[in-house]
């Protein structure tokens, strides 16, 4: 909160200074002139580089001042995405093989891990970055000095972290990156012998294929991982039934993204029946499954397929306001490309707009929010305006 409010004293200080009001600042950096009055009062914090900058430039100070004061990275520092991949470049097993890292005790490196795993959870990347900055070397030392009893739950925690790592790669829009921590998670969980946590892992890398649109490694993977679970399942294991579950959704979007109707609707009838079985029993490993994953994948798909009205209807259905920020989000950019198809310009502009309200969106679903504006841009209607203010509000997403 104190660095909240020292920023906040300084923009009002140079609004000040510049003779502006707070609706002309709110003007310039493109945000409600409640937005402005709550920053200068200290009690709305700026998370985005980007916003700053705007700031910055509309207030004609350095970036670096004012990032200074927000403990935000400034440019030419690493952020989030350049922290993880230059985590990953790091020789942490040549170093641990040599001695050079210290060994922690497991009990530190569980610690670190639930909380690797509960910023990934927030979306907390920068601070992501710096937990695993220390766990992974730390990993890598541990299980050669560790007694061999040891090195399977030492294991476990590497596939854990790894796997960790890979998803907010994905999620920052980094998936050759997430690649290379998704494989390693599966390596890991392999040596720990755990069943379950080399499926999940099997899963994130799964899913990095889709995002890096090798989609017939993904569909072989899937395929295959779901072969070895599906006994497992049958068995009624809520973790078995949960990974064959998101790992058939993964197999209906490189269908529908291939082109195979039948094939992607039948994926989503099979999820949906696992779901119903699955009921409310919880599944304690990744990722989460359930009666709500199966219609969210069921509205992109639908959208993949140009079946808008299947989509709008699935929508209809959800009770939106229950989802996380991001989800929601993710649930309006797929009915603003639904009302696309449609050529519902207005609708689709409407409902863009309510996505641009929820904070920061994921890299793919700032691509695929670009695209549609481009989209209706070119459909020539709303008001140019409308459009130009919405593409700026995706531009801040980045």
């Amino acid at each position: 909160m104190e660095y909240q409010q020292v920023l906040g004293r300084r923009v009002a200080q140079e609004r000040r200074r510049h003779g502006l009001s707070q609706p002309e600042l709110a003007a310039m950096v493109d945000q409600p002139v409640a937005w402005v009055s709550q920053l200068e009062r200290g009690v709305q914090p700026v998370e985005r580089l980007s916003v700053l900058k705007n700031l910055a430039d509309a207030l004609e100070l350095p970036l670096s001042e004012l990032a200074a004061e927000t403990g935000m990275a400034a440019p030419g520092r690493p952020d989030a995405a350049d922290a993880l991949r230059l985590l990953l470049a790091g020789a942490h097993a040549l170093r641990a093989m040599l001695g050079v890292t210290t060994a922690p005790p497991v009990a530190r490196l569980r610690e670190q891990t639930e909380k690797a795993c509960a910023l990934a959870r927030a979306e907390r990347f920068d601070d992501l970055a710096q937990v695993l900055g220390d766990l992974l070397p730390g990993l890598e030392a541990a299980v050669r000095a560790a007694a061999p009893a040891q090195q399977p739950d030492i294991h476990e925690l590497t596939a854990i972290s790894y796997q960790t790592c890979a998803a907010a790669l994905a999620k920052l829009g980094e998936p050759m990156a997430a690649w290379v921590a998704a494989d390693r998670a599966m390596i890991a969980a392999e040596r720990a012998g755990n069943l379950l946590l080399a499926a999940a892992a099997s899963y994130r890398l799964a899913s990095v294929f889709v995002d890096a649109r090798q989609h017939c490694l993904a569909e072989e993977l899937a395929r295959t991982s779901l072969s070895a679970l599906s006994s497992l399942a049958e068995l009624g294991d809520p973790d078995a039934m949960s990974l064959c579950g998101s790992l058939t959704l993964l197999r209906a979007v490189v269908a529908a993204r291939s082109g195979h109707p039948s094939a992607a609707f039948g994926h989503l009838s099979r999820a949906r029946t696992l779901a119903a079985q699955l009921g409310c029993q919880r599944a304690e490993g990744l990722p989460e499954f359930g009666r709500q994953s199966v219609a969210l994948y069921e509205i992109a798909v639908s959208v993949d397929l140009g079946d808008a009205g299947h989509a709008l209807r699935t929508a209809a259905s959800l009770d939106l306001a229950a989802l996380p920020p991001g989800r929601q989000a993710r649930v309006l950019i797929d009915v603003a490309r639904a009302y696309a198809l449609r050529k519902q310009v207005c609708e689709a502009t409407e409902a863009l707009l309510r996505a641009g309200e929820l904070g920061p969106w994921h890299a793919r679903d700032t691509e695929r929010a670009r695209q549609l504006i481009t989209d209706l841009t070119a459909a020539g209607t709303p008001a140019p305006e409308q459009l130009a203010a919405l593409a700026r509000r995706v531009c801040a997403h980045e």
